[in-house]
C-alpha cells in the first residue's frame, strides 16, 4: 500500500513539470478548430503526448505502476480538459 501512495505522489509531481506548455485543448481553442479538424487534431496531439510521456518516463527509468501512473497523469495534463 506505501508503494502505491509513493508511486501516486512521485507521479503527480513529476509529471506536473512536462505540462507547462498549453494544453492541446488550449492549442485547438487558439487555432478555433470545430468538428473533424478538432477531433484530428487532439487525436495527434494526444499520441504525440504518450509517446513523449513515454519517453519521460523511460529516461527516468520507472518500471510497473509508477510508470503507467506517471504517463496517465502526464498525458492527461498535457491534453487538457
Amino acid at each position: 500500500m506505501k508503494r502505491l501512495i509513493l508511486a501516486a505522489l512521485i507521479s503527480s509531481f513529476a509529471a506536473s513539470a512536462y505540462a507547462q506548455g498549453p494544453t492541446c485543448k488550449e492549442q485547438s481553442d487558439e487555432k478555433k478548430l470545430a468538428g473533424a479538424a478538432q477531433k484530428s487534431f487532439m487525436t495527434k496531439c494526444e499520441k504525440d503526448a504518450t509517446k513523449s510521456c513515454g519517453i519521460a518516463a523511460a529516461e527516468k527509468k520507472y518500471k510497473g505502476i509508477v510508470k503507467t501512473n506517471f504517463i496517465k497523469k502526464c498525458v492527461t495534463d498535457s491534453v487538457g480538459a
